[in-house]
């Protein structure tokens, strides 16, 4: 990179521009589902009926309101027959039912004044929201006695993807320019600044690439683009943070560009390696569970975290050797200030800090480890749920409708549970079977059997909220009730069981996995038997304050009115596992940075008191710095209108403020004060296998002096020779 800067740089700008062209068409290949377990019994059965029973299964409701008139006006019956007619012969659109037509209760309001149209429009996610593009326009609006609006589980997925795109966009306008002000209040050189914004951007351009390429084997969720843009910005301007402060720090020492970019790769650049790994590895326990919407964050966490930091360690060091000195230019912060700039670095207030916090050790460390505590206990109140309609903004058409089926309609419609019964059965069986099923406590109505050779299904309404405790002490009554056939249970509260069941089956060993790799690397990094065990047990005590405020405000509505979101009085069962991975890779990523720079000075001085001292000193403001900004962009996606969204942005941005300023700042050096020299124990095969294995910063100047006086090597006059040659290069 340094020997051919310009050619590197030339190299990296022709594949960003056909990730441009890759990623152009990745929003419309994405799906907005992946909530079930597809090894699931709900999933069996939802599949069959599909496939068997169409009109079991409806995807698309047409609400119709008859105004005035009763829904059993013969004028507004005609209408209604004629429209549910012509969706009939529409291509892409099976198991077409209505309320005139079967007359069941559950299709028409209680006020007699709406009614429904129920259909399923078939296909995958991308071919039914193609059909809905085609129908919806001419189905919407006025016809004739009735008014009529379009809902039901595709528009939803419609209508999410849709505002998912536009506040994407809306995002990262806000993000970029916000971003690049605060970069330039950081390092004052607008050069300097537009450094770490362009490693995010191609970040973000190639793992776009990368999501439209998986797309082509998996299904991806459109909710990964989100994470995309927080984690590509984010963590591109950690790693591009530290490694130009590293740069310039050597520059003012002295050094050449060619020796300060070596220098920072030796030292920062292994580090942002290092904490690359942790954060990926963080998000790679998400591919343990089965729920695609999941995955999906995976993959897109990895690729943009390894995507981030290979920009930041291949195509940052040729943009600062071209840059040289050049890398101060235009210091806005000049026009502000007073007298002469501090050196870069400097910190003396977070040094004060540090030995402030040492003096006081127990008093921090019992007082921050109580308040995160306190701070989480809400979530010890959280209760689990679906994702639906509420996730849209109360004005969004398709959850105007379905809130009017809620309110207005009897039995929930579309809340039910299904049984698909499979094998040869008698009528006298399936009404055996039918009143064992009415009998239950949880079971307010059973309707059916409908037969279709070997193959029946009932529906079940339970009492209560379609996905209440209720109902999901109905699945497992329904799984457990004996049958003369095979049975599988689906509906909204069945997918719950299931997916509840799915996620505390591979939770164990998803944290088992986080917790193991990020010992191990820990450990390699600092050769130290305590610092991992307390390096992760800190990290997840920082992430305490995010979990106890999305209960508080997400689940509980607190703020809702301000924040402008509908509670459906649950957290998505996924929503918890995806938040933890991301913020625990996010504060493993600060943790990194402060432990590498205790590290080093530890390994030069000896002195314990001090390494912690100057490691807060020198990278106290990088952190909170880098934290603000990410907090500043996950804001940014959490300005979204879907409340998933906004849930993860706002949340993130709450633990990685918590974690840099409360978990970095004040708990880390107070335990590591009271741990004393002990942080840095380990048993000798250990310390033997670090000092072979281990991952450190490489080698101090001083290090790699002494080398060269033991091998021979050249004179120091050679090396400033060598040195004024590659400058000129530069």
């Amino acid at each position: 990179m340094t020997a051919r800067p310009r050619l590197s740089l030339l190299v990296a700008l022709l594949l960003t521009a056909l990730a441009v062209v890759a990623g152009t068409v990745i929003a419309d290949r994405l799906g907005s589902g992946g909530w079930q377990d597809p090894t699931a019994e709900s999933t069996y059965a939802t599949k069959a009926l599909e496939r068997e029973f169409p009109a079991s299964q409806p995807n698309l409701l047409l609400l119709i309101d008859s105004g005035r008139a009763a829904v059993d006006d013969p004028a507004v019956a005609a209408e209604a027959k004629r429209l549910a007619a012509r969706l009939a012969t529409e291509p892409g659109v099976t198991g077409v039912g209505s309320y005139w037509e079967s007359g069941a209760p559950g299709l028409r309001a209680e006020d007699g004044h709406e009614a429904l149209i129920a259909a399923r429009i078939t296909g995958d996610e991308k071919t039914a929201s193609e059909t809905l593009d085609r129908l919806a326009p001419s189905y919407r609006g006025t016809h004739g006695p009735v008014e009529i609006n379009v809902g039901g589980p595709v528009a939803v997925q419609h209508e999410m993807q849709t505002t998912i795109r536009e506040d994407l966009t809306r995002a990262e306008v806000i993000a970029l320019p916000v971003t690049l002000v605060l970069l330039v209040m950081v390092f004052g050189s607008a050069i300097a600044a537009l450094l770490p914004l362009g490693v995010g951007i191609v970040a973000i351009l190639g793992t776009n690439a990368v999501l439209r390429g998986l797309t082509e084997f998996t299904d991806v969720s459109v909710f990964a683009m989100n994470l995309t843009t927080a984690l590509g910005l984010g963590l591109a301007i950690d790693y591009a943070l530290f490694i130009v402060r590293r740069f310039r720090e050597e520059l003012a020492t002295g050094a050449g560009p060619v020796t300060a970019v070596g220098t920072t790769l030796r030292t920062a650049g292994r580090t942002v390696l290092f904490s690359s790994l942790t954060v990926a590895v963080s998000l790679a326990a998400m591919l343990l569970f089965p729920q695609y919407f999941l995955r999906s964050f995976a993959y897109a966490g990895i690729a943009v975290v390894l995507l981030a930091a290979a920009s930041a360690l291949i195509l940052l060091p040729a943009a600062l050797v071209l840059l040289g000195h050049r890398v101060n230019s235009l210091d806005l912060r000049r026009l502000f200030r007073r007298g002469e700039p501090r050196p870069s670095g400097d910190g003396a207030a977070w040094g004060r800090m540090a030995f402030l916090v040492m003096r006081r050790a127990p008093v921090f460390a019992v007082a921050t480890t109580v308040g995160l505590i306190v701070l989480g206990l809400p979530f010890l109140g959280v209760k689990f749920g679906t994702a639906d309609d509420r996730q849209l903004p109360s004005d969004a058409v398709s959850h105007v409708v379905q809130q009017h089926i809620r309110d207005g309609f009897p039995g929930s419609p579309g809340g039910g549970l299904e049984i698909l019964a499979e094998g040869r059965a008698t009528e006298a069986q399936y009404a055996a079977y039918e009143s064992r099923v009415a009998a239950l406590p949880e079971a307010l109505r059973v309707d059916g059997p409908l037969v279709k050779g070997d193959a029946a299904y009932f529906t079940v309404q339970p009492r209560g909220e379609a996905v209440g405790d209720g109902a999901q002490r109905l699945v497992r009554e329904l799984r457990a009730t004996d049958a003369p056939f095979g049975t599988a249970v689906t509906g909204t509260a069945a997918v719950l069981v299931d997916s509840k069941h799915a996620i505390a089956d591979r939770l164990p060993w998803a944290a088992a996995f986080i917790a193991i790799v990020t010992l191990l690397l820990v450990f390699l990094l600092t050769g130290s038997v305590l610092i991992p065990v307390q390096a992760v047990l800190l990290n997840a005590l920082s992430l305490t304050a995010m979990f106890g405020a999305v209960v508080w405000v997400f689940q509980d509505g607190h703020l809702s009115g301000l924040l402008g979101f509908t509670s459906p009085g649950s957290i998505e069962t996924t929503l918890p596992v995806l938040m933890f991975c991301v913020a625990f890779g996010l504060s493993m990523d600060y943790g990194v940075f402060l432990l590498s720079r205790m590290k080093e000075e530890y390994d030069r001085t000896g002195d314990h008191g001090e390494s912690v001292r100057f490691g807060l000193q020198r990278t106290g403001g990088l952190i909170t710095a880098a934290a603000v900004i990410l907090a500043v962009v996950m804001v940014a996606i959490g300005t979204s209108r879907v409340t998933n969204t906004k849930m993860l942005g706002l949340g993130i941005a709450l633990a990685v403020l918590m974690d840099a300023m409360v978990v970095r700042s004040l708990l880390v050096p107070a335990v590591m004060r009271l741990t004393g020299r002990a942080t840095w124990w380990a048993p000798a095969p250990l310390r033997r296998f670090h000092d072979r294995f281990g991952l450190g910063e490489g080698e101090t100047p001083e290090q790699a002096a002494t080398k060269e006086d033991e091998v021979g090597t050249r004179s120091e006059e050679a090396d400033d020779r060598d040195r004024d040659k590659a400058e000129v290069r530069g």
